[in-house]
């Protein structure tokens, strides 16, 4: 079936409060913000609630995917919250860093070794990233900003500055 289907990985529809901070999320302001808070905010509820909650899901309504991957230079294996976007059965990741300058560390990592697990729900599966095609990176823009409008922005903020990564994830068969 593909990953999104095994993991049970999907986005509830916003309500109004939902709604307002998806879109808080998207602005410059926003995605500043986030980016240096919602990690820790993220760590703490999913500790509070055994993972079955994420910040995001609860302040959102979006699925937040927790992806491991191994450090690129020390070799530890390193947590990320992250949303994933479901792609014919399979589970893509966009490198925004809510628009922000910098490249996100996982997406680094997974350049350097595409081995990572996924873990939604409490259920865990092992996972293969790919570089995304120029027309799934079409497609994945276009299927996340579905659910959350930010991912538009967020591109159009920093295209000029550096290259957005786009990956595709599938269960790994090792």
């Amino acid at each position: 079936m593909g990953l999104a289907s095994d993991l049970g990985y999907h986005h509830s529809t916003a309500n109004p409060a939902q709604a307002a901070v998806r879109w808080l999320g998207g602005t410059r302001a926003g995605g500043w913000v986030f980016s240096r808070t919602l990690r820790h905010l993220d760590t703490a509820v999913s500790r509070l609630t055994g993972g079955r909650h994420s910040a995001p899901g609860l302040l959102t309504g979006i699925a937040v995917l927790t992806v491991t991957t191994t450090g690129r230079r020390s070799g530890a294996r390193r947590t990320s919250h992250l949303i994933a976007t479901p792609l014919a059965g399979d589970l893509a990741l966009l490198g925004t860093n809510f628009g922000q300058e910098s490249t996100p560390a996982w997406v680094l990592n997974l350049e350097a070794d595409p081995e990572c697990t996924l873990t939604y729900r409490g259920r865990s599966i092992r996972a293969q990233a790919r570089p995304a095609t120029p027309a799934e990176v079409e497609e994945v823009f276009a299927r996340a900003a579905t659910f959350y409008d930010g991912y538009r922005r967020y591109r159009s903020r920093i295209n000029d500055r550096r290259r957005v990564r786009v990956f595709v994830l599938s269960e790994s068969v090792s």
